[in-house]
């Protein structure tokens, strides 16, 4: 599975990517990882792979979602963020490994977001944060503009 970046976006500092992960401004454990699924990665750039994902849903992540949420906001530790419809936690898993194998910083290590279903550049790398908010899924760029 080929290492690719959208648009100017790097593999952050070790430091960096290893910080704690935040889930609505809280630190958290990811606890037990035993979620799996068969995903596959489309990029944008014209390859495709299938992998074995594992880690955690973020339903299970997250719990249930306070009154009036409407979106989940994904956000790598460089900045690059997507949002996603709240109903649809139970389908996105935040993945630790690979094919059997622990992520490597290529591929967002520590944790980056499986969205099966979803091009490429839906699939965050490197995720620093999750926040559940009001907004509605729509209101961000069709594409990341960064």
């Amino acid at each position: 599975m080929p290492v690719t970046q959208w648009f100017t976006d790097v593999v952050p500092p070790r430091a960096q990517r290893d910080a704690p992960l935040l889930v609505n401004g809280a630190p958290v454990e990811l606890g037990v990882l035993d979620d799996e699924v068969e995903a596959v990665l489309d990029c944008t750039g014209g390859w495709f792979a299938t992998q074995r994902w594992r880690g955690i849903h973020l339903d299970r992540l997250l719990g249930a979602a306070p009154a009036g949420a409407r979106s989940i906001d994904v956000i790598s530790t460089t900045g690059y963020r997507r949002r996603f419809p709240v109903e649809q936690a139970g389908e996105l898993l935040l993945a630790t490994s690979a094919g059997g194998q622990p992520l490597s910083p290529g591929h967002g290590a520590p944790r980056r977001l499986v969205a099966p279903g979803r091009r490429g550049f839906w699939w965050v790398k490197w995720v620093a944060a999750i926040e559940v908010v009001e907004d509605p899924p729509w209101r961000q760029p069709p594409f990341p503009l960064q």
